[in-house]
């Protein structure tokens, strides 16, 4: 017999269960994830920085509103998930005045060298600096979107893979592991395997393409002081930040991948070491261990969250790409109205909501990412 609800939502990382603690108490709502654990790939190798000048515009309105949400929610918590700390770019001129936008301002060479002492001064000639960027407790975030949503009566069944989905009637039908679900809503937040979801339900796909990004923990010589901010380098080519006495290291790398537990490749670490150790002071004597993450993008860059064209009652929650977290709340603010009210930014008799600018630049049924 299949289990009834009103929302089942596909994906148990951060955009389902940040969904799944934003309708819970107001629908029914059960969540499923092919894995044995939650936040297993992309969710587990975040960065852990929400940068508000980081992304297209919609992505930064985003990001200034799940800090919002968050930083309210911090109140309420034993300890906070946000933490202060600032995010540098630098680089060439050129490169840094086109990656700078938002709430980041221009800074002299001296005081880039002045806040992150390891640079090597030759090593850049531009730098700007975002003041309202904060480090994020991860692990924190995601459990507490868990435990709101268990305490209100979300069910989550992990260990349970779609394998098949139909629409009949008036809502879904899905298969996934040995259980089998009935749902008004099928919201396709798989993460780099949203494109396979839909082409399991019968939806045309999005052509979301995941990429590849390789971090590090890497030992030091010399650590970072404690209010360091995250530098990152404007031709997207390394990132670094401190991580307690070790730092962690990124060589930005976005190469395409098809959806996977993905592992790191031989050279791609060491070569980045080698570059850090000829750009900053750091010495990174050893590398403690090492992750590749997926990061999922539509054709334009900017997140997926919308009803699908064609398919009543699918609801795509994908395609953040590097933004997953720093959009997270935000993004599910809005999802949750949607698939509560049945609309996708209008109101009844057709007239802008105040919303409706940011749902359209956000929703599946945009041209810009037909691929």
């Amino acid at each position: 017999m299949a289990a009834h609800y009103d929302v089942l939502i596909v994906g148990g990382g951060i955009a389902g269960l940040s969904l799944a603690s934003a309708l819970a108490g107001r629908c029914s709502v059960a969540l499923v994830e092919a894995e044995q654990e939650l936040a297993y790939h992309t969710s587990s190798r975040s960065a852990r920085q929400l940068i508000p000048s980081y992304g297209p515009p919609v992505v930064r309105e985003l990001t200034v509103r799940t800090l919002e949400l968050i930083a309210a929610r911090d109140v309420e918590l034993p300890e906070p998930v946000l933490t202060p700390r600032s995010f540098m770019l630098i680089g060439g001129e050129e490169d840094v005045a086109a990656e700078a936008s938002g709430s980041m301002q221009p800074i002299t060479h001296a005081e880039a060298l002045e806040l992150c002492p390891a640079l090597v001064p030759d090593a850049f000639s531009a730098a700007g600096l975002d003041t309202h960027s904060f480090g994020c407790n991860a692990p924190l975030l995601l459990a507490d979107h868990r435990q709101r949503a268990v305490a209100a009566g979300v069910d989550i069944i992990t260990g349970a893979r779609v394998h098949s989905a139909q629409r009949l009637g008036s809502g879904w039908q899905v298969g996934a592991g040995t259980e089998a679900f009935q749902a008004g809503v099928l919201v396709n937040a798989a993460g780099a395997w949203a494109d396979e979801l839909a082409v399991i339900s019968g939806v045309e796909k999005l052509g979301l393409q995941p990429y590849r990004r390789t971090a590090a923990i890497a030992a030091v010589g010399h650590p970072l002081p404690e209010h360091s901010p995250m530098v990152a380098a404007a031709d997207n080519t390394f990132y670094f930040r401190r991580e307690g006495n070790d730092v962690l290291i990124s060589p930005s790398e976005t190469v395409p991948s098809g959806p996977e537990d993905a592992r790191p490749r031989a050279g791609d670490v060491e070569h980045l070491v080698e570059r850090l150790n000829a750009v900053t002071t750091l010495g990174i004597t050893a590398v403690r261990r090492a992750w590749t993450g997926l990061r999922t993008e539509a054709a334009d860059g900017v997140p997926v969250a919308g009803f699908d064209a064609e398919a009543p009652g699918f609801y795509w929650l994908a395609g953040q790409g590097g933004y997953g977290f720093q959009t997270s709340s935000a993004l599910t603010e809005l999802a949750a109205e949607q698939i509560l009210s049945g609309q996708q930014g209008r109101g009844e008799a057709g007239g802008e909501r105040p919303e409706s600018r940011t749902a359209e630049a956000l929703a599946a049924t945009r041209w810009s990412i037909r691929r």
